[in-house]
C-alpha cells in the first residue's frame, strides 16, 4: 500500500507544470509603456511571444519612467530579491544620455547592475540606445559604445539599439518624438527576441 501511494505521489509531482522562470525587464519610459495602455508595452508583448513560442518564462516589467542608470542601480537589489529572475534585460541609459550625464558613471552603473544580476544566477541582456546627432559626435559615439563595452566586460548578451529599424521614422513615435507608439512595440519585441533566444534555451515543447 505504501509503495502504491508513493508511486502515485511521484506521478503527481512529475505531472505538475514546471515553475515559470522570470525574465525581469529593468528600464525607463521606453519599456514602461509611456503614453500607451499597459497591455501595449513591449515587455507585455514579449511575454505573449514567449508563451506562443513554447517557453515557460513569465515577464516582469520593473521599468519606471524617467529612470537613469543610477535609479536602476538603486532599486535592482530589491527587484532581484523579489523576482529571482533567470534573465534580466537592462534597458537603461537613455535618460543619462538625454541629460548629458557622465558616461563613465553610466558605464559603472550598468556594470554594477549587470554583476549584481549575474551574482544572483541570472543571465543578462543589455539593450543599448543611441542619441540624436545634436548631442555632438564625440558624446553620441562614446554613449553608443558604452553598452557594448559593458556587455564585453561582463560577458553579457547585447542588443546594440533597442529602437533599431525605426528610430528615424517620426510616424513610429508619439508627438514628443521620443516614445514609440503602440504600433512600434512589436518591432521592439523583434529586436529583443534575437539576442534573447540565445539565453532562453529550448522551448518546453521541444525538451
Amino acid at each position: 500500500m505504501k509503495k502504491l501511494l508513493w508511486s502515485l505521489f511521484v506521478v503527481f509531482l512529475t505531472a505538475l507544470p514546471a515553475a515559470a522562470q522570470t525574465v525581469l525587464v529593468v528600464g525607463d519610459s521606453l519599456s514602461a509603456g509611456y503614453g500607451l495602455r499597459q497591455q501595449e508595452a513591449w515587455p507585455v508583448l514579449l511575454g505573449d511571444r514567449l508563451k506562443q513560442s513554447g517557453y515557460g518564462h513569465a515577464v516582469v516589467n520593473a521599468s519606471t519612467s524617467g529612470d537613469t542608470t543610477a535609479n536602476g542601480l538603486s532599486r535592482i537589489d530589491a527587484a532581484l530579491a523579489a523576482h529571482k529572475p533567470a534573465i534580466v534585460i537592462i534597458a537603461l541609459g537613455a535618460n543619462d544620455g538625454l541629460r548629458g550625464l557622465s558616461l563613465k558613471t553610466m558605464r559603472d552603473n550598468l556594470e554594477s547592475m549587470t554583476r549584481k544580476a549575474q551574482a544572483g544566477g541570472a543571465k543578462v541582456l543589455i539593450a543599448g540606445m543611441q542619441l540624436p546627432p545634436n548631442y555632438g559626435p564625440d558624446y553620441t559615439q562614446k554613449f553608443a559604445a558604452t553598452f557594448s563595452e559593458v556587455a564585453k566586460s561582463t560577458g553579457s548578451a547585447l542588443l546594440p539599439f533597442l529602437l533599431d529599424g525605426f528610430a528615424t521614422d517620426p510616424q513610429q513615435f508619439l508627438p514628443d518624438g521620443i516614445h514609440p507608439v503602440a504600433a512600434a512595440q512589436p518591432r521592439i519585441v523583434d529586436n529583443v527576441w534575437t539576442p534573447l533566444r540565445a539565453l532562453l534555451g529550448k522551448p518546453l515543447a521541444r525538451r
